[in-house]
C-alpha cells in the first residue's frame, strides 16, 4: 500500500541510470521540495521498503517537506544484479551517478550504517555539491579496523551470510534480528527476512559486507567542511555507539544526538523515531514532520471517541447499574455467610 502524506497517497517514481562502468542503478523519488538524498547501504529494495510497514514511517517523515531520493546499490534491489565488480569505490560512483542523472547541483546527504563512509568519501571528492551530512547509526571504519573484531570476526559473519541469508530458520534469523531489530515483533522479523531474500543473493550480500567492513575513512573526517549531524541509538548492537562518537569527534563542528533505542532500525512506536525526524528537520531548516504520525493519531482518536460514546450510551449506563447492584448483593451475601 502507498504511504500517505497529508491525506493524499504519497507515490514514488522509479527511474534508472547508468554508473560510469555501465552498471544500471535504480533510484526512486517521493515527495516535493528541496532534495534529500539517502545514500544506499547494504541491502535495500525500493519497492519492498516503500510498501512495508517497517520503513514507511521514516520515509513518510523524510518526504513531507523534501523530495526524498533513494537508490539500490549495485547488485541489490531493482539495480543491476549481474555485476562482477562490487567495491567501496563503486558505491561512491553509484551515488554520483544518481545525483548526476537528476542534475542536482547542491544537496544534503542522509546516510545510514555503512552509507556513512560512502557519504564521507563522496563529500571529500565533491565538496561544493554537498550542503549537509546526516549520519544515523553510521561508522567511519568497518569491523576489520575495530578493536576485538578484525579478520576473524568478518570471516565468521561471512559464513553466517552464506548459510543463513534470508532464512526463516530461527537460529539464523536470530543472529541478524538480534542486531538489527532486537525489539522487533514476529511480523517485523518475518518482513526483515523477506527483505533479505528480495534485496540480494547470499553471494552478493557477502561481497557487499566485505567491501563495507574493510573500509576506513577516518583520515577524511577532519577534512569535512559542511554542517554535519550525527545521530546514534544508545544501545545499537549492530554499530556500537562509540562509532558515532568517533564520527562526531573527528568531523569539525559536528553535532551529536543520542537516541533512546537498542534497535539499528528505529521502529515506529519508539520515541526515538520522532526525535530523529525532528532533529533532521531542524538541522535542514524544515518544519517538523507530522504526517507520518497521522494514522497512529487517528487510530488513537477513534478509539477515544468510541470509548466516550460507549460511556455516554444508555446501554453502558444500564450495564454499570447492573454491575453496581451485583456488587452490593455480593457484599451482603458475604456478610450473612
Amino acid at each position: 500500500m502507498p504511504a500517505v502524506l497529508k491525506g493524499v497517497a504519497l507515490e514514488q517514481t522509479i527511474r534508472f541510470c547508468n554508473a560510469p562502468d555501465g552498471a544500471r542503478i535504480a533510484y526512486a523519488l517521493a515527495g516535493n521540495g528541496p532534495p534529500l538524498v539517502r545514500v544506499g547501504n547494504w541491502f535495500t529494495h525500493l519497492e519492498f521498503d516503500w510498501q512495508g510497514s517497517l520503513m514507511r514511517h521514516m520515509l513518510e517523515g523524510l518526504a513531507e517537506h523534501r523530495q526524498l531520493i533513494r537508490y539500490d546499490v549495485r547488485g541489490t534491489g531493482l539495480s543491476d544484479r549481474d555485476v562482477s565488480d562490487i567495491s567501496f569505490d563503486h558505491f561512491v560512483s553509484d551515488l554520483g551517478a544518481v545525483v548526476d542523472a537528476l542534475g542536482l547541483e547542491r544537496f544534503p546527504l542522509l546516510a545510514v550504517s555503512q552509507g556513512g563512509a560512502v557519504s564521507i568519501a563522496y563529500t571529500i571528492r565533491n565538496p561544493r555539491r554537498v550542503s549537509h551530512i546526516i549520519l544515523l547509526g553510521a561508522f567511519a571504519r568497518g569491523a576489520a579496523h575495530r578493536p576485538n573484531q578484525g579478520a576473524a570476526f568478518i570471516e565468521t559473519h561471512r559464513a553466517i551470510i552464506r548459510q543463513g541469508w534470508g532464512s526463516d530458520d530461527p537460529s539464523y534469523r536470530q543472529l541478524f534480528s538480534s542486531q538489527f531489530l532486537p525489539e522487533g515483533t514476529p511480523e517485523q522479523l518475518q518482513w526483515f527476512s523477506e527483505r533479505q531474500r528480495r534485496s540480494a543473493t547470499p553471494e552478493v550480500a557477502e561481497k557487499i559486507y566485505v567491501a563495507t567492513q574493510t573500509v576506513d575513512v577516518r583520515a577524511l573526517l577532519p577534512q569535512i567542511k559542511v554542517p554535519t549531524l550525527v545521530l546514534h541509538c544508545r544501545g545499537d548492537r549492530r554499530v556500537p555507539i562509540e562509532m558515532g562518537h568517533e564520527l562526531a569527534a573527528m568531523i569539525p563542528g559536528a553535532r551529536f544526538v543520542a537516541l533512546d533505542s537498542i534497535n539499528h532500525l528505529i521502529l515506529e512506536h519508539e520515541p526515538a523515531a520522532e526525535v530523529f525526524l525532528n532533529e533532521v528537520a531542524e538541522f535542514l531548516g524544515d518544519e517538523k514532520p507530522k504526517s507520518w504520525k497521522r494514522k497512529a493519531h487517528v487510530t488513537e482518536a477513534k478509539l477515544q471517541t468510541i470509548a466516550r460514546k460507549v460511556e455516554a450510551s444508555s446501554v453502558y449506563k444500564i450495564l454499570g447499574m447492573i454491575a453496581a447492584v451485583a456488587s452490593v448483593v455480593s457484599f451482603i451475601v458475604w456478610l450473612l455467610a
